[in-house]
């Protein structure tokens, strides 16, 4: 495992060195607007990217806001409120099925699976999703990967969502936790930190993790419109080759030092607590160390949206996916 962080160490360094050509040498910084879907440890590489000061090394500086939910990043991305988006790529099938010819692209994948976990009101050691049967559920919003993947695992369980449980899905991605607690609600999925801050506070206990559950995908992923990519490759390069650093560096770091990394972001959170969540994460190999989208895994993910109904063919995976920046990156 040492010699692992060593080799994952090295290749940053040598990174270092090698981007200095691609990096901006004057003081005046490219400004990027970027809108991520959530606020959420979940995506921890691209915070260690800021912290670490390897967008800056790239000539780039962010100016990040939060949507609250993919469909709203992909329509600040579409409207030219953001240069790049972070969100579910289900949202990119669906622009390009809607028949634009500025169509969103993905260029980078960060995560690699639901990043939610599944907590109930009492421990479970021999959890089994068959438990929630005939149980009321707290999902995510319909239409959206978490959501969707949860009701997908449910299926090949032998769980019908619509009539063998009730799930409730129309609440806001802040407030379920806070539902969960102070109802009769049996089992929420959450994102970390806030799945572990519940177990902490006595008001839930993760009984299972809904990525570790389900199959491999490009769960959440960067994304511009086709025209921005077009006219702005070396921005996309720099921003790939920052995030790729911030990867690399969350593979090379322990869960304590990525916290510590990262809590800027997270002012009210507890470091140990986050400690805990990421560990979690990379336990489950979240991240890895490539930002290249495998198309198997993409018609996957159109799997997914084909059995929840949300569309009823899949698109051309080819057209919605771009790994030349991070083949780039990683050369």
């Amino acid at each position: 495992m040492r010699l692992k962080y060593l080799i994952v160490f090295l290749l940053v360094l040598a990174l270092t060195v090698s981007f200095a050509g691609c990096t901006n040498n004057s003081k005046k910084l490219t400004k990027i607007n970027f809108v991520e879907t959530v606020h959420s440890i979940f995506y921890a590489p691209y915070y260690v990217a800021v912290s670490q000061g390897f967008f800056k090394e790239q000539g780039l500086e962010l100016v990040i806001t939060t949507a609250q939910g993919s469909d709203k990043a992909a329509t600040a991305v579409l409207s030219g409120t953001a240069d790049i988006g972070l969100q579910g790529p289900e949202t990119t099938v669906y622009v390009l099925k809607e028949g634009r010819d500025d169509y969103l692209v993905n260029f980078g994948q960060l995560t690699r699976k639901d990043g939610s976990f599944l907590l109930g009101k009492k421990p479970e050691p021999d959890f089994k999703w068959e438990n929630l049967r005939g149980k009321k559920v707290i999902g995510g919003r319909p239409g959206g990967m978490p959501q969707m993947t949860l009701e997908y695992i449910l299926k090949e369980h032998g769980i019908n969502p619509k009539t063998d449980l009730t799930l409730i899905t129309n609440l806001q991605f802040t407030a379920a936790a806070g539902a969960f607690m102070s109802s009769d609600a049996d089992y929420v999925a959450l994102f970390e930190p806030t799945a572990s801050l519940v177990e902490k506070q006595k008001g839930g206990y993760i009984v299972a993790s809904v990525g570790a559950s389900s199959h491999e995908v490009p769960y959440t992923t960067f994304n511009a419109r086709k025209s921005y990519i077009e006219k702005h490759p070396d921005i996309i390069q720099r921003f790939v080759n920052a995030v790729y650093k911030g990867l690399l560096w969350v593979e090379s770091h322990s869960p304590k030092e990525v916290a510590e990394a990262i809590k800027p972001f997270f002012p009210d959170a507890d470091v140990d607590l986050m400690a805990t969540a990421i560990e979690r994460y990379k336990n489950q190999n979240t991240w890895g160390t490539t930002l290249k989208m495998k198309v198997e895994d993409f018609d996957f993910l159109q799997n997914i949206l084909l059995d929840a109904g949300v569309i009823k063919e899949k698109v051309d995976s080819h057209h919605l996916i771009s790994n030349t920046f991070a083949e780039k990156a990683e050369k």
